[in-house]
């Protein structure tokens, strides 16, 4: 009998600020397909909270960054090769570029349409041909 594959819900903040959106590189990884990868910043849902809240305490805990959440813009689900991941997006805003980056190896501001210049996590790539891209 196999054993239940791992499912994560998870949050990702869609920041812009001037036309640009946040890009966080991860660093290593225990799985290959996500090392080196791009994402935008989230992180996991706890028990008992809102995704709202999840994104809150994750930019802050990730970055030492306060954002409002607004709209919800996608949500995909994603079979990798080790577990499955449900992921939502929020536009957010921040008062400020400037952040702390405590678990991702770089960071990067880019317009909407440079985005597919990075090698992105499959379901962070899914959600960017998911979200309607402003003019």
């Amino acid at each position: 009998m196999m054993a239940q594959r791992k499912h994560y819900h998870v949050v990702a903040a869609v920041i812009e600020v001037a036309g640009r959106v946040l890009c966080m590189q991860r660093g290593v990884t225990r799985y290959p397909y996500t090392s080196h990868m791009w994402e935008f910043p989230g992180g996991k849902i706890e028990p008992g909270e809102t995704p709202e809240q999840a994104l809150h305490r994750e930019l802050i805990e990730e970055m030492n960054l306060e954002v409002e959440v607004h709209e919800h813009l996608a949500t995909v689900t994603h079979d990798y090769p080790d577990f499955t991941i449900t992921l939502a997006a929020y536009r957010c805003t921040a008062a400020t570029t400037a952040f702390t980056m405590r678990e991702h190896a770089a960071s990067r501001w880019l317009p909407w349409n440079e985005l597919s210049s990075l090698q992105w996590c499959a379901a962070d790539d899914r959600l960017i041909a998911q979200i309607r891209i402003p003019e």
